[in-house]
């Protein structure tokens, strides 16, 4: 995690199952196929929510699949127990003198679950089959940062110009555009994670199934039914083995939080999120745990669609939000209301907090809100406002957020919106093409840094979704990403969030928090606040 990450935190979460379960060793397994369990085995079960997207470290680009990933695999770097980059693959590192270039080292011991050795060249063609441009694969812009990258990305340079280069068996050189402070943060991604190039070279669906999946992280795949369950056990060629405490770890895909909290209540599961309607309760439990998360969930304007093409109306909608109801009734988790897009936590150079020090940059006004709102249809000559459809992926959580996000709209604003719900790989593809007018969106931190957020709204961004573009915004980004000046680059990013809230494309509500039960002999299970789940340093006492 970014150095200056203050664990005093509180940020949301909410639209995520990767939320989690533990089991003792003395229970007995449950589902099917894997490893046995024993009385003298430590076997950690945890929910996953749904079958991961993909357990190929550049197609996974999403929390269902991290969860599993980070623990499959591990990269150059790893994030700490503290949320701080650590040495993993590469024991150490040179930086030049102009902090563009760095010179990884490798550990000998590296190997991968198949006893193969970890090479430089592993690093080298999983980067470059992440920035193919044929695979289109939505992490590929994280490595911008490095020489040449983009162009090759975008379809208009050569892999062989990327600054990426295996000097030997053990040694990694990376070239970058320009000094990048979060850099070994970033590679701690896992869209940054090696590939074995031998065995996807044999087989390129390598990652599907659980008798041909290589890993070099703390556990392999021991058995894996699809949509149901997988099962992982201990990786005995991981270079750091010792440090490993649990034997195996089963995760369910189980959807709905009420059945997840039913198979925790029932020792089937020892870590489960809070279902809505006991939040209330559950929220005084001895066994509640919450940590910090980056992230906030938000609505998407479609602005080439009306009645968003009009800035009034987008404000108006906005300022029509009482986003203090939202997190104390409609999420009822102990969450933090959003008025920006980066949320608390990130350090500026001079020791303050990103987020207090640019202020609210949204306000509840309901007064303001109808004012705008009149002006807005009168500039575009509106008698009615166009209909409008709220839409959001099939989910309990979500519709509960939109039938909230419809009554606020209905009573301040005095506006009907119609509400679709989608079913989530649909509405996930859908987004992107632009077919929704007003959509539910959340984000989570890739890596520690507050550019991570706003760099998703940059005209060329894949998660941009809105069909909003400003010049001046996308100056400020990419300046910010070649400026070695910490106080300039965070008041380039200042400023940048100015303009996004300004034009208002998108709609912030909260910010997320980890909130989940856990069984009380459950230790050191590690929510990282950017979401990757750790299970390197987790017991069952």
């Amino acid at each position: 995690m970014n150095r200056n990450w203050k664990l005093s935190m509180i940020a949301c979460l909410a639209a995520l199952v990767l939320l989690l379960s533990a089991c003792t060793a003395n229970n007995s397994a449950g589902g099917s196929g894997g490893g046995e369990e024993g009385e003298d085995k430590k076997v950690l079960r945890l929910n996953n929510g749904q079958e991961p997207t993909s357990l190929d470290p550049p197609e996974g680009f999403d929390s269902v699949s991290w969860v599993m990933v980070n623990n499959l695999m591990e990269g150059l770097t790893r994030l700490d127990e503290s949320h701080q980059p650590q040495a993993a693959i590469a024991e150490s590192w040179d930086v030049s003198e102009d902090g563009k270039e760095y010179t990884f080292h490798l550990r000998d011991d590296a190997k991968w679950s198949n006893g193969d050795d970890v090479t430089a060249n592993d690093f080298v063609y999983a980067w470059k089959h992440m920035l193919d441009p044929e695979q289109a694969y939505q992490p590929a812009f994280l490595a911008y940062v490095i020489e040449g990258a983009e162009a090759y990305n975008s379809g208009e340079g050569s892999a062989d110009d990327v600054g990426i280069e295996a000097v030997d068996e053990k040694t990694f050189k990376v070239t970058l555009t320009a000094p990048t402070g979060y850099f070994l943060n970033l590679l701690t991604n896992p869209a940054f994670f090696p590939v074995n190039e031998k065995v996807a070279e044999e087989n390129p669906e390598w990652f599907a199934e659980a008798e041909t999946y290589v890993s070099n992280g703390p556990f392999k795949i021991d058995s894996w039914s699809h949509d149901k369950e997988l099962i992982m056990t201990k990786n005995p060629e991981y270079w750091d083995a010792d440090t490993v405490k649990l034997d195996q770890v089963n995760w369910a895909m189980v959807a709905d939080r009420n059945t997840e909290y039913q198979m925790y209540q029932s020792g089937d599961l020892d870590r489960s999120s809070i279902p809505a309607d006991n939040a209330k309760e559950l929220m005084e439990s001895d066994e509640l745990v919450t940590e910090v998360q980056a992230g906030d969930q938000f609505l998407r304007f479609n602005v080439q669609k009306e009645p968003f093409t009009n800035e009034k109306v987008r404000k108006a909608f906005a300022m029509a939000m009482n986003r203090d109801d939202i997190v104390e009734f409609v999420r009822g988790i102990g969450e933090q209301p959003a008025r920006g897009f980066v949320p608390y936590g990130f350090e500026t150079p001079d020791g303050g907090d990103f987020r207090e020090e640019n202020g609210d940059l949204v306000q509840d006004d309901t007064a303001e809100a109808k004012k705008l709102l009149e002006e807005g249809m009168q500039e575009e000559g509106w008698d009615e406002l166009p209909a409008v459809t709220l839409t959001y992926g099939t989910n309990t959580e979500n519709e509960r957020l939109a039938e909230g996000v419809q009554n606020m709209l209905s009573e301040n604003l005095g506006v009907d919106v119609t509400l679709q719900t989608v079913e989530s790989s649909v509405f996930s593809e859908e987004q992107t093409k632009l077919v929704y007018q007003l959509f539910r969106g959340s984000f989570l931190a890739d890596y520690g840094d507050p550019v991570n957020f706003l760099e998703s709204f940059t005209t060329e961004s894949s998660s941009n979704r809105t069909g909003w573009s400003n010049e001046e915004y996308d100056k400020l980004i990419a300046d910010s990403k070649t400026q070695s000046d910490e106080t300039a680059r965070y008041e380039m990013l200042m400023e940048a969030e100015k303009i996004l809230m300004d034009e208002m494309p998108i709609v912030p509500l909260h910010f997320y928090q980890h909130v989940y039960l856990q069984k009380t002999n459950v230790k050191n299970v590690i929510m990282h606040p950017v979401g990757y789940l750790e299970l390197k340093w987790a017991d069952i006492e």
